[in-house]
């Protein structure tokens, strides 16, 4: 090479042939650098085209799904990424004075995870599940013989004001001609979270202007659970039973098809415990709304109320308590927004909803609005007071079958006997009395629950 000739780079000439490389040496265009930008031309225009061809070839053999956190697929898809895609399960069950014990681990697959902690304390002895499932990054996996890559990704710029958790995605990718797949999949997720539900309620909470579920279902009750005044649990029961094969004939009548109750009576009664209990007997779902709620408006509750899961009951709860509260200002300035007349337009206003069931709960009738309560806003209006020796009688029996006859009439004895000299006693506080007793306990007991009932109310 002739002297103050530039030289070709090491990561050029070692590629070139030596024909090649002798012409550009020997080349006086070359020498004074044109080469080099040729070259480097030549080598932008070939990257330029690798990524061209590489990105047409994607678009044209592979296809991606987003599933975006706001889109009720995305629960559904973990749920069912987790089940099918735990790795390791390990428990460890910690007994005081000893070492853990770990139970035989599953082997794992995939290297980006997130920890799930399930913790059950019992007396002395102390569960703890560590699930370890697919967490934010790539994962693959092989689904009805087609390869697909998952991709989670979570921004944190960016947060779900509903709920305040950071914002996601999950991507799917796989092979065009596979794309029939994502419907299958997602089809067998949402059929996994229903199977989780089944048998189950479902209890709701509004988040912002959504219904979103509030941990995890809930074991139905049995409505025989619940001890009433017989006569309020079968007109009740038979009320909602008539209104749901009634469809057709409110529409028939122009009338709109909702139905509202209204139980009330004193604390521990149980008024929650028999709406839960009707919600489990009606295959129904219970969506809870707070009133009070910071931030919850008119128009946030008539959207909520319109837009309520299917074949859920509406539970506002303690009604004369929220607008108490609606006219008091707190030391934080904290006001609530939903107005008397915006919770009436809601109920059965011109944009209310239709097919609803509401209930509502009170432990003092005599301070709710009579426009409130009227009929087409509350359709039924029932008392669950406080025991009476029927009830009192089979929660005795239920707590203690193997009790004597003697002890039974001696309970329903002194119970009545407090009744007459004007004493009552809550549902509630016998059962709690029932559970830590014997027996013989509970009829000793019974006077010292009169005297607590009663200065209660004193």
């Amino acid at each position: 090479m002739s002297e103050g000739k530039p030289a070709l780079p090491k990561e050029v000439t070692n590629y070139l042939p030596d024909f090649l490389q002798n012409a550009m040496d020997n080349n006086p265009y070359f020498s004074a650098g044109f080469g080099l930008m040729g070259v480097g031309a030549v080598l932008a225009g070939l990257r330029r085209g690798v990524t061209f061809g590489a990105g047409a070839a994607q678009r044209r053999l592979l296809i991606s799904l987003e599933i975006p956190s706001k889109d009720p697929a995305y629960l559904w898809f973990l749920e069912w990424l987790s089940a099918k895609g735990k790795r390791d399960t390990a428990t460890i069950t910690s007994l005081p004075n000893k070492q853990p014990r770990i139970d035989a681990p599953l082997k794992l697959y995939s290297h980006q995870l997130s920890v799930e902690t399930s913790e059950k304390k019992h007396r002395d002895q102390n569960n703890v599940t560590f699930s370890l499932v697919p967490g934010p990054g790539t994962h693959y996996f092989r689904y009805k013989g087609a390869w697909m890559q998952v991709k989670r990704e979570r921004d944190g710029k960016m947060m779900d004001l509903t709920s305040g958790t950071p914002w996601e995605t999950v991507t799917l990718t796989t092979l065009r001609k596979d794309s029939n797949l994502f419907a299958d999949l997602l089809d067998e997720s949402r059929k996994l979270a229903e199977q989780e539900a089944q048998g189950k309620t479902i209890v709701y909470t509004s988040w912002s202007i959504e219904w979103k579920p509030f941990g995890k279902p809930r074991r139905r009750r049995e409505l025989s659970s619940v001890v009433l005044d017989k006569s309020v649990k079968s007109r009740v029961t038979e009320d909602i039973d008539k209104f749901q094969n009634r469809g057709q004939w409110y529409a028939e009548r122009g009338i709109p098809y909702r139905r509202g109750y209204l139980l009330h009576g004193p604390p521990g009664s149980g008024k929650s415990s028999f709406i839960y209990a009707l919600a489990g007997h009606f295959k129904y779902n219970i969506c809870l709304l707070n009133l009070s709620e910071k931030g919850l408006t008119d128009d946030r509750l008539n959207h909520l109320l319109v837009n309520a899961p299917e074949r859920s009951i509406i539970l506002l709860e303690d009604i004369d308590a929220a607008f108490n509260k609606r006219v008091q200002t707190g030391a934080d300035g904290y006001q609530s927004a939903v107005t008397f007349s915006g919770l009436l337009n809601a109920l059965d206003g011109v944009a209310s909803g239709e097919e609803r069931i509401i209930f509502m709960t009170t432990n003092h009738l005599s301070k709710l609005d009579k426009a409130l309560i009227r009929p087409g806003r509350v359709d039924l209006i029932e008392l669950l007071g406080d025991a009476n020796i029927e009830q009192a009688d089979e929660l005795f029996t239920r707590f203690y079958p193997d009790a004597k006859d003697e002890e039974r009439t001696s309970f329903t004895d002194k119970l009545q006997e407090g009744f007459n000299g004007g004493y009552s006693v809550s549902m509630a506080s016998l059962q709690g009395m029932f559970i830590r007793t014997s027996p013989e306990e509970a009829i000793k007991y019974l006077p010292m629950l009169f005297e607590i009932r009663n200065n209660e109310f004193d």
